[in-house]
């Protein structure tokens, strides 16, 4: 099948992808900020939490460093331990690992920061109505909202006009085959300017699909953004 014509959605399945064999070292937290304490559970576990809520999704799967001693298991996630020196290596690895256990090229991934532990399912959900008629797949994202300086030396040097520009989110949603090429085109000069999977995609001539997601969604990077995340957690529950 062509990577251009979309899968049966009866026969096409999704899988969760979560690359989490990074340290966030601007996080200044004594441990790796996915194992984190928020509430009493260490970060990750609460984006698993969310994905394994997600009826579409057959399999959640996190790629891990081989040296990791601070995962432990959680029931119905995959632990791949093929994490590598970057998070386009952890995907790549992870896809590799996918196609070896006989998963199918036409089967979509949706590959998800660990630390945007403040995705809902109904976000998730969103994603795989938007993509799975779709012929290239899509991403969860937000129209920029404020407005956006370009600088030189700390001050501002202009003011970009912020329409059609969006803050990407994840999860991003492609087929397995043609996420992994798009990978292994880029591998050879060590993923260079690969920050996300749709960067990825759009390197070989491919549009994503925009799917409007929500602020909440944001990826926890620095100190602050703890207590923020915590704060929202807890107003949910």
């Amino acid at each position: 099948m062509s990577p251009d014509t979309p899968a049966s959605p009866d026969t096409a399945l999704c899988h969760a992808l979560l690359p989490t064999a990074g340290s966030g070292s601007r996080a200044g937290t004594a441990l790796p900020k996915q194992y984190q304490p928020l509430l009493g559970r260490p970060l990750v576990q609460h984006t698993l939490a969310a994905l394994r809520a997600v009826p579409g999704l057959q399999r959640v799967l996190v790629v891990l460093a081989p040296d990791d001693a601070h995962w432990t298991d959680v029931p119905g996630v995959d632990a791949l331990r093929c994490g590598g020196a970057t998070r386009a290596e952890s995907v790549f690895n992870g896809l590799e690992a996918l196609r070896a256990a006989g998963v199918p090229d036409t089967d979509w991934v949706l590959v998800h920061d660990a630390a945007r532990c403040l995705v809902t399912p109904d976000e998730v959900n969103a994603l795989i109505d938007a993509c799975r008629g779709d012929a290239v797949g899509g991403l969860l994202a937000l129209p920029l909202p404020d407005t956006l300086k370009a600088e030189a030396g700390g001050r501002v040097q202009q003011t970009i006009a912020r329409e059609h520009k969006w803050l990407a989110q994840t999860p991003q949603m492609f087929r397995l085959g043609e996420l992994h090429a798009a990978l292994a085109a880029a591998r050879a000069g060590g993923f260079a300017g690969i920050t996300d999977e749709a960067s990825a995609i759009e390197r070989s001539g491919r549009q994503p699909r925009l799917v409007e997601g929500r602020a909440s969604n944001f990826k926890v990077t620095y100190p602050h953004d703890f207590t923020l995340a915590e704060a929202i957690l807890r107003s949910r529950s």
